[in-house]
């Protein structure tokens, strides 16, 4: 798979559907939408993108914007309930009373990454102390993706400061995930811990590999890994291009697999999960399938069609086979801007390691744990 260049960073897409309480969730075209309002789960991840492009802008060129989402994550935390709420009017209004657990999960995700990385001691500060209050709602995620986004966050959060609180938390939460994938048989041709292979699926192994990274436990660490390389496989296409299962009706287990509508989260979700794997691992085939899942944006997939802008930053809301979603709303926005960073990120840290004589490190052992 060769290299797709990578744009300069770019925002104008970002800034044009920003309102003043956080990013819209939805666009008509490339116009805000403000009629479906904000959510926590959207501005989670601009705070993440934020954090990401000051490495490239400088961090005065996007601190206004991260302060406004972390004043927003604020906000959203409801001290009664433990928990953050999610759907916001244009007015300000909360408009959900039992939010989900996946805007959870992302809300910790996104605080355990500002208090490891935001280069000024305030926000870390404000960061840490919300992802503190939040560790009793944390502790009673149950879905799996919330829960591995929690462990992403908590993990984030331990390299900003240890507490015994947040180490416990972390803890139960690797417990209840590791529970999930030992009963995966990579015997079995459906080697994934659940019934539907649905959306974001690259966010579970990913959240294993770093739990056992962070834990020591190589068992976990391999259990990640082959899943992660099942499903690498299992969405690389005859012709080598990223080929994620469509949320047009997911794909139940024995049952139809939906080709489209393809989603950017799922392209972002993969590179995420790949670079980790390439951390821990070094194996270079890890590189590959970071940049067939990037060269999908770019027209590298099954219709053939370029789903992001490099231009202004914006991404189109998903990819059918005819045609791409004409709408450019938050989230895909959002995974496209991340994918940028985290493949600049990745592509560095390869040239480095190859630059310095490293070898890959030892192959990964399909297996899991019985």
């Amino acid at each position: 798979m060769r290299e797709r260049a990578l744009p300069p960073t770019r925002r104008q897409h970002l800034e044009a559907i920003t309102g003043p309480l956080g990013i819209w969730q939805h666009a008509d075209g490339v116009v805000p939408d403000a009629a479906f309002g904000t959510c926590t789960d959207d501005v989670a991840r601009a705070l993440a993108v934020d954090l990401l492009h000051r490495h490239t802008l400088g961090w005065e060129a996007v601190r206004p914007s991260a302060l406004k989402s972390m004043a927003y994550l604020e906000a959203a935390f409801d001290e009664r309930a433990g928990a953050f709420r999610n759907f916001r009017a244009a007015d300000g209004r909360w408009l959900d009373d039992a939010p989900s657990q996946d805007s959870q999960g992302r809300a910790l995700l996104a605080l355990g990454t500002t208090a490891r990385s935001a280069p000024e001691v305030p926000l870390r500060l404000a960061a840490s102390s919300l992802l503190e209050a939040a560790l009793p709602g944390a502790a009673r995620l149950t879905s799996p993706r919330a829960v591995a986004s929690a462990i992403l966050g908590l993990d984030a959060g331990m390299d900003g400061g240890m507490t015994e609180s947040l180490q416990l938390t972390f803890s139960r939460l690797v417990a209840r995930l590791d529970r999930i994938f030992v009963a995966v048989d990579d015997d079995d041709e459906w080697t994934w811990p659940e019934p539907v292979l649905a959306y974001e699926n690259a966010l579970l192994p990913h959240a294993l590999i770093v739990a056992g990274r962070r834990a020591g436990d190589a068992s976990m660490r391999r259990a990640g890994l082959a899943v992660l390389d099942w499903l690498i496989d299992t969405q690389t296409a005859r012709g080598g291009n990223f080929s994620p299962v469509g949320n047009d009706g997911w794909w139940e287990r024995g049952g139809r697999r939906a080709t489209f509508s393809q989603q950017p989260i799922e392209a972002t979700a993969t590179i995420l999960a790949v670079a980790t794997a390439f951390d821990v691992t070094g194996d270079p085939r890890y590189r590959r399938a970071a940049e067939a899942a990037y060269a999908w944006f770019l027209g590298e997939n099954d219709a053939r069609l370029v789903v992001a802008d490099s231009d202004t930053g914006g991404c189109h809301d998903g990819l059918s086979e005819a045609q791409v979603n004409a709408n450019q709303g938050a989230e895909s926005t959002l995974m496209w801007l991340t994918a940028v960073e985290a493949m600049r990120s990745l592509r560095n840290r390869s040239w480095t390691s190859r630059a310095l004589g490293a070898q890959p490190g030892p192959a990964v052992v399909r297996a899991v744990r019985s």
